[in-house]
């Protein structure tokens, strides 16, 4: 039998109110001068803040996600993160609105890579209202069995601007993993529990929320150019820290319209690649 979103802790449907109340909450916790109106259009990305997990609490697993099927497709691989994806939009999600967004699994592999066994799947959602596809995006996510100890990156190593481009050096706080994970209703336990952070899946300090700095370099072209996302997509490559800095880095691609952004550890190692394309 094929997977199904429900083998992976994942609603086949999901009715969203995109409110502007919590769009401003999103705004502030990115430290962003966007003053969000109803009827404007959602920033690209912010949708991550909306389309959060309702499980109860008496649901959630030992790292604070909500539990999946024991015996499922991702048995003996209690680990899991968010390691890219690819968003396409095709219109505004206005604020506001009551949008409804349909999940299905496009592909679920199980592997085993240098780390160890692992299952790579690929989630597909549609978001859009009275019968319209407003936005579509794929979201790949990693399952994975207890790995080695990560070590805490050290150096000083800040990423210089590329011609014609930019960068930006950044250290995200305590605070600011704990209102990330508040206003994305995130429970796993790595971004705001240290003795689990560190004990029990081997990180040196509270790891910082992928799509937080997904939404970092959407946020940071996207004040460059004065200009929205037409599409966006992102891989992540190695872990970042609390209090550790990093780079975000963004330059004007070969193609037109297209940005080549990343950001960069303080000691050197891409943590993350992405690539924007936007509106005319």
């Amino acid at each position: 039998m094929d997977p199904r979103p429900a083998d992976f802790g994942i609603p086949e449907v999901t009715e969203l109110r995109l409110s502007t109340e919590h769009a401003r909450r999103v705004a502030a916790v990115l430290d962003d001068p966007l003053d969000p109106r109803d009827g404007a259009a959602l920033p690209v990305l912010w949708h991550w803040a909306f389309a959060t997990p309702t499980a109860p609490t008496g649901d959630l697993g030992p790292d604070g996600h909500p539990r999946i099927p024991s015996g499922g497709p991702t048995k003996g691989l209690p680990r899991r993160m968010w390691a890219g994806g690819r968003v396409r939009v095709l219109g505004d999600l206005e604020l506001g609105a009551d949008v409804t967004r349909a999940s299905s699994v496009l592909r679920a592999e199980r592997k085993r890579a240098r780390s160890g066994e692992l299952m790579v799947v690929t989630v597909e959602h549609r978001l859009g209202r009275d019968g319209e596809t407003l936005l579509v995006e794929e979201q790949d996510l990693v399952y994975r069995a207890q790995g080695a100890p990560v070590p805490l990156p050290e150096g000083s190593h800040r990423e210089p601007a590329p011609e014609g481009g930019w960068a930006e050096e950044l250290v995200r706080t305590p605070v600011d993993l704990f209102r990330f994970s508040a206003v994305t209703f995130n429970s796993h336990r790595i971004h705001y529990d240290h003795a689990y952070a560190t004990a029990e899946e081997g990180y040196p300090a509270l790891v910082v929320h992928g799509p937080l700095s997904a939404m970092t370099l959407a946020g940071s072209v996207r004040a460059r150019t004065g200009r929205e996302l037409a599409g966006f997509s992102f891989r992540a490559t190695a872990p970042l820290f609390v209090d550790v800095p990093f780079t975000i880095v963004g330059a004007p691609a070969g193609e037109e319209d297209v940005y080549d952004l990343k950001v960069v550890r303080n000691d050197g190692t891409t943590a993350m690649t992405a690539t924007a394309r936007m509106s005319g």
